[in-house]
């Protein structure tokens, strides 16, 4: 049963299991058996002479947990159960059980990273996390904890929200002079979600709906995101309410196209969005999408084109991590992608970077900075090039969760719709319709809540993400073939999360992007994802802040 071992001489603040013992491996793996990157979250699962034969008469567990080892010939694994993580002295973090695993809002969660993390804070000596259930079945995070007094509840979202995605923070926070146990000394998880479900956690300042219109509104906003329908104020904000892009995509179908996505991205606020409704003056056009709460901020522009099948709603997480009355943050809506809307076809990246371009003068836009996410990155490097050849002065381009590869790759990757490491996924696409497409990206974390389009909305996906993943590969085989003579001279961040597959070679390849700008450089984030503009925002913001030499400290 000796695995590890921990040398402790003062009280630690993380469960820290210690290095393997002499004759055991230790793996930290995905569902797969695939160990995780440094630092990922992942099941840890021990070869060596430590693993016994199985269970006791229990043929059907001994098959589930003890395993040919794949990385060992000849050798055996136990697959323990419990979630862990790699830390970089080696170590191995204990994170919680496999069964306290839970999936809120389409994201797989451990409640143990949360807890560690609560845990850690100043002034709380005990906490647990239990997942509520509403009425409608919807589930959500409450958090318990015994300290020597009650804490700021705002304090303690903003020290999990700068240690956690948004995601994995609870939405509710209750302080109890001690925490219930059973009968075995452990924490009464039971006992503490029977009264998370009873607590009123209904906020001061609410508003109810007023008008017609604002009811009737609230009525879809409830169906969509689960919560009670007289839990939704008239200033709330459709993303803070746990909003995504598709959700916004199932409001806009809910109320039969009387809104569209990009109205719901433009008037997140009920009170706004109902406002609209009813005036219909303001109807939002163009591609360019306001994110924030200035059009014109002193600051600059920050321009974001969507990862292949996305939308503007992708980049909301990150505007709202970013500081009001700093950066004007746009995101481009792409011809064809708003599901919610009437059919409109899929445009070339010349059109749209044509369409984008005239935007940007038409508003009077300085100070741009360009944000392209893995497939989007064509689409930003292409409207630095024809911004840079108008004299509109681009501060900086940043290229998330992409590398430039090589020609012969993607030219495979066009003639094949194979999705290789420069595509969203791992998958192959080969022969697929865009139904089979739909279907495979919905097991994808980026496209979280897809199952849940009907099956015409789901292959318009499919079709959008096929268009844009070809379109992106063409444009980087074609310039990799024949390299512009002349380069970008906006510096270029190349930004990338050290857990994602598909940029796993960047420590060498990242440079590569020398060949179409004079000055690159790299931002690694720690983890997040290939997604980590929605499980990292703050940290892309931090990011993002530096590099337009915006202070970082807010």
């Amino acid at each position: 049963d000796d695995t590890n071992h921990e040398v402790m001489d003062r009280v630690p603040d993380r469960i820290l299991l210690g290095r393997a013992v002499n004759n055991v491996h230790i793996y930290v793996v995905d569902e797969h058996l695939t160990p995780v990157p440094l630092g990922a979250p992942g099941e840890i699962v021990f070869s060596g002479v430590c693993v016994g034969r199985g269970y006791v008469n229990d043929p059907e567990r001994t098959r589930l947990a003890f395993l040919a080892d794949p990385h060992r010939k000849g050798r055996r694994l136990y697959r323990s159960g419990d979630f862990g993580r790699w830390q970089p002295e080696s170590k191995l973090e204990f994170l919680g059980r496999r069964d306290a695993q839970v999936k809120i809002r389409g994201f797989r969660i451990e409640i143990g990273e949360i807890e560690n993390t609560l845990l850690r804070l100043p002034g709380v000596r005990d906490g647990a996390v239990v997942v509520a259930e509403r009425a409608d079945q919807s589930k959500y995070l409450v958090a318990f904890y015994s300290a020597r007094q009650p804490l700021e509840a705002d304090v303690l979202l903003e020290r999990l929200s700068a240690s956690l995605p948004e995601y994995m923070v609870p939405s509710a926070f209750h302080w109890r002079d001690s925490l219930p146990l059973t009968a075995n000394g452990k924490i009464d998880r039971k006992t503490l979600t029977a009264l998370a479900e009873e607590l009123d956690v209904v906020e001061d300042d609410y508003s109810a709906p007023s008008t017609p219109t604002e009811q009737w509104l609230a009525a879809a906003w409830a169906n969509v995101l689960g919560i009670p329908q007289d839990r939704i104020g008239r200033r709330d904000h459709f993303f803070d309410r746990g909003g995504t892009s598709l959700s916004a995509v199932k409001l806009a179908i809910a109320l039969d196209r009387a809104v569209t996505l990009k109205d719901v991205t433009r008037r997140p606020v009920l009170a706004d969005l109902a406002g609209l409704v009813d005036g219909r003056s303001e109807r939002s056009s163009g591609l360019l999408q306001s994110l924030s709460e200035s059009d014109r901020a002193q600051a600059g522009a920050l321009l974001c084109f969507p990862h292949a099948g996305g939308n503007a709603v992708n980049f909301q997480p990150l505007a709202r991590a970013l500081p009001a009355g700093g950066l004007a943050v746009y995101a481009v809506e792409l011809p064809g992608h708003d599901v919610a809307a009437d059919s409109e076809p899929f445009a070339p990246i010349a059109e749209v970077v044509e369409q984008v371009v005239a935007e940007i003068t038409r508003r009077g836009l300085t100070r741009i900075l360009l944000w392209g996410h893995s497939s989007g990155t064509a689409l930003a490097v292409e409207t630095a090039r024809q911004l840079q050849e108008r004299g509109v002065d681009v501060q900086r381009v940043f290229l998330g969760a992409q590398l430039l590869g090589d020609a012969t790759d993607r030219r495979a990757a066009i003639t094949e719709l194979t999705g290789r490491s420069n595509a969203e996924i791992v998958t192959e696409l080969t022969g697929r319709s865009n139904a089979e497409i739909a279907a495979a990206l919905s097991a994808d974390s980026g496209y979280t809540g897809l199952g849940e389009l009907d099956a015409q909305r789901a292959e318009h996906v499919g079709a959008a993400y096929r268009h844009d993943c070809v379109s992106a590969h063409r444009y980087f085989a074609d310039a990799l073939d024949a390299p512009p003579a002349v380069k970008l001279s906006a510096p270029v961040t190349v930004v990338v999360a050290a857990d994602d597959p598909s940029t796993a070679e960047f420590p060498r390849r990242y440079l590569d992007w020398q060949l179409l700008a004079e000055h690159v450089d790299l931002h690694e984030l720690a983890d997040g994802g290939h997604y980590f503009l929605r499980t990292r925002p703050t940290e892309v913001a931090k990011a993002v802040l530096s590099a337009a030499e915006w202070p970082t400290s807010y």
